[in-house]
């Protein structure tokens, strides 16, 4: 059975921790790990917060938008904006690149997102914005597969 959910949001920055909690909620009906929830918080606080901080430098005009489908034990999350984009996807998704060192940026958001979810995909075109699929397969439904 399949089930979704869509947000839109201003891109400010305290609308991060309320996309965090309406997405975990959301899952929360798949009944994930508490390792699984927070690793799925950690990648909507960080998509979030570059379509923030990069895809709108800090615009508060700009829109976030985030989907969720749940379908058989699959969380898909695509979050995306309508920002400046990214000129270098590449270059970007390389440990501790950050295109705004004077926030003092991690530089670490893509790597976090790759390293908790199963799969990721980034799509972006300078001027037109920027979208993150994500895809992480639950540990119950890896279980009943078994």
């Amino acid at each position: 059975m399949k089930n979704e959910m869509n947000l839109q949001f201003s891109a400010l920055s305290q609308n991060e921790s309320f996309a965090r909690v309406t997405v975990a909620a959301f899952i929360a009906q798949l009944d994930p790990t508490v390792d699984e929830l927070t690793e799925i918080k950690t990648v909507v606080s960080e998509a979030v917060t570059n379509s923030i901080i990069h895809g709108y430098e800090s615009n508060p005009d700009g829109k976030v938008y985030i989907s969720v489908l749940l379908e058989e034990g699959t969380v898909e999350l695509v979050i995306r904006d309508k920002g400046i984009g990214i000129q270098d996807i590449e270059e970007a998704r390389q440990p501790l690149y950050t295109s705004k060192p004077e926030l003092e940026r991690s530089g670490m958001g893509f790597t976090i997102m790759e390293n908790f979810m199963d799969e990721v995909e980034v799509r972006s075109e300078p001027a037109f914005g920027t979208e993150i699929r994500m895809k992480k397969h639950l540990l119950k439904s890896k279980a009943l597969c078994n």
